[in-house]
């Protein structure tokens, strides 16, 4: 009988990984096998995800970065080409949010900080890594979103402006590479998160009256098993 786990032999990147669900998504493909390569800007905070990955018998790679540098992407690209020749996985789950204001009051350099990181920063890692993504003979680039993104809502327009133009640049990508490579794009609405973002959106709330990220990071990982349409979108209920 083989112990060979199902995401043995594949190379992920995962984005936000220094915590929350970024951190379980990377835990989750360590599990099944996939070699993670982990990116924020808390290097001892990916330290100490890297130490729970290693101790459970997993494979990862530490990659700080600062998605709000001009050049920090390519750089974190050039990096990982000069190693690997494939990116199989590519999660996007770091993200900033700025503080709720009505429209007329909007931070201009939180709203600026939402835009580069939630969006511009999304445009160059699929610019950055397309190519590495279209060697892979399966690969899967999976954004995680939010129900404002689609659906505005008072007081959120900053933080729900940047996801609906982060949907667009992925569900794009996912049409321009549909028919010249094995590129599949999903889009996932985590719904309420026990995150430190929720908190920060929702200071009153008993964060255990929400789901934790480990069950969103399962439905990832799962869907990277399923045959999914790309442009697939969905959210995650509560277990």
């Amino acid at each position: 009988m083989s112990d060979k786990k199902p995401l043995e032999g594949k190379l992920a990147v995962v984005t936000g990984a220094s915590r929350g669900i970024g951190a379980a998504t990377a835990k989750a493909l360590a599990a099944q096998g996939a070699h993670v390569i982990l990116t924020a800007r808390d290097v001892r905070a990916l330290e100490a995800v890297e130490d729970d990955i290693h101790a459970g018998g997993g494979a990862s790679t530490i990659a700080p970065v600062d998605l709000t540098e001009t050049d920090g992407v390519a750089r974190l690209a050039a990096a990982i080409r000069g190693r690997w020749d494939t990116l199989d996985y590519l999660v996007i789950s770091g993200a900033y949010f700025p503080n709720l204001t009505p429209v007329t009051q909007i931070d201009a350099k939180q709203f600026g900080q939402a835009m580069t990181i939630n969006v511009m920063a999304t445009q160059a890692l699929l610019a950055n890594f397309d190519a590495l993504l279209k060697r892979s003979d399966d690969a899967v680039v999976i954004g995680l979103t939010s129900s404002v993104g689609a659906a505005p809502r008072a007081y959120w327009s900053g933080y729900g402006a940047s996801k609906a133009a982060f949907d667009n640049i992925l569900i794009s990508y996912a049409h321009e590479v549909e028919k010249i490579g094995h590129i599949r794009v999903a889009i996932i609405d985590p719904g309420a998160t026990r995150t430190a973002m929720r908190e920060k959106a929702y200071p009153g709330e008993d964060p255990t009256t929400v789901k934790p990220p480990e069950v969103v990071a399962d439905r990832i990982v799962a869907l990277l098993n399923e045959d999914f349409a790309t442009g697939h979108r969905e959210r995650v209920n509560p277990a």
